[in-house]
C-alpha cells in the first residue's frame, strides 16, 4: 500500500482567516512551507505577512463578520489561485466582561466574530469547493470554553459552543466532497500570553496541564495541516481536540497541594 504525503500541498490553495498574527499566522506558515497558497486576511494590512521559503501568503483586507466581504474573500482567493482546496476559520476571540453588566452591542460582536462569521465564509467556500473533483476541507478553530466555560466569557463561551455545532451540521450537509471538521484549541502560548495567563508568559499556568506546558501555535498548525490531508480523508464532523489533556481537576490540585512530602519508612 502506497501512502500519500501527508504534508504536501504543493498546488492547492488555502485561507486563513485571522491569519496575519499569532496563531492563524503560524497556520499560514505552516501551510506555506507545505508548498501551498495562501491568503490571509484582516481588517487592516500588517507590517509582515506570513512567508515560508521565500515566499508570502497574499492578503486581503475583509471583515469576515459581513457576509458580503466574506463571499469577496473566497471570490478573490479563487480567482488569485484558480481553486480554493482549505479554509481554515481561525479569525477570533474576545475580551474578558461580565456577564450581568456586559452590553449589548458587545455580545452581538462577540457571536458576530465567533460564530457568524465563520459560517458566512464556510458558506462562500463550500460554493467553490463543491464544484471541484477533489472538493475541500474546512477547519474550524474553536475553544475549550465551548467545553468548559469560564467566568467573563459568556458571550464567547456560547458563540464557540455555537460553533461546534456548526461544524457538525455542515459535516452532515456537505458531504462528501466538503468535509468540516473542528480544533478544539486550549491554552496557546502567543504573543498575548501575558495578558491571558499572567505576566510569566504562562508557566504557572502550565501545571493545570497533564502535558505540563500550554500549546505553542504550531501546535494547532500541525492539527490543520492532518485535518486537511489525505491522511484525514474520511475525517468528517470530528472534534480534535489540541488541549494537552485539559485541565487537572481543581480537587486533584488541591489534594497535590496538601500531600505531606514524601518520606521513607
Amino acid at each position: 500500500m502506497e501512502l500519500a504525503d501527508p504534508i504536501d500541498f504543493g498546488g492547492r490553495a488555502v485561507i486563513v482567516t485571522g491569519g496575519t498574527k499569532g496563531i492563524g499566522a503560524v497556520i499560514a506558515e505552516t501551510f506555506l512551507a507545505a508548498g501551498a497558497e495562501v491568503m490571509v486576511c484582516g481588517r487592516t494590512a500588517p507590517a509582515t505577512l506570513p512567508a515560508s521559503g521565500g515566499r508570502s501568503a497574499a492578503f486581503h483586507a475583509t471583515d469576515v463578520r459581513d457576509p458580503t466581504a466574506a463571499a469577496g474573500l473566497v471570490a478573490a482567493a479563487a480567482e488569485r489561485f484558480g481553486r480554493l482546496d482549505v479554509l481554515v476559520n481561525n479569525a477570533g476571540g474576545s475580551p474578558d466582561a461580565d456577564a450581568a453588566t456586559v452590553s449589548p452591542r458587545f455580545v452581538e460582536k462577540v457571536v458576530a466574530l465567533n460564530l457568524l462569521a465563520p459560517f458566512y465564509v464556510a458558506q462562500a467556500a463550500n460554493l467553490v469547493m463543491r464544484e471541484q473533483p477533489e472538493g475541500g476541507a474546512v477547519i474550524n478553530i474553536g475553544s475549550v470554553s465551548a467545553h468548559d466555560p469560564q467566568p467573563g466569557t459568556a458571550a464567547y463561551s456560547a458563540a464557540k459552543a455555537g460553533l461546534l455545532g456548526l461544524t457538525r451540521a455542515l459535516a452532515l450537509e456537505w458531504a462528501p466532497t466538503v468535509r468540516v471538521n473542528h480544533i478544539t484549541a486550549g491554552l496557546v502560548r502567543t504573543a498575548d500570553a501575558a495578558a491571558l495567563y499572567g505576566d510569566d508568559g504562562g508557566a504557572a499556568v502550565a501545571g493545570i496541564v497533564p502535558m505540563g506546558r500550554l500549546a505553542v501555535p504550531a501546535d494547532v498548525a500541525h492539527a490543520c495541516l492532518w485535518l486537511a490531508g489525505p491522511h484525514a480523508a474520511y475525517i468528517n464532523g470530528a472534534d480534535l481536540a489540541v488541549h494537552g489533556g485539559g485541565e487537572i481537576p481543581a480537587r486533584d490540585l488541591a489534594r497535590r497541594a496538601i500531600r505531606p512530602p514524601f518520606s521513607s519508612p
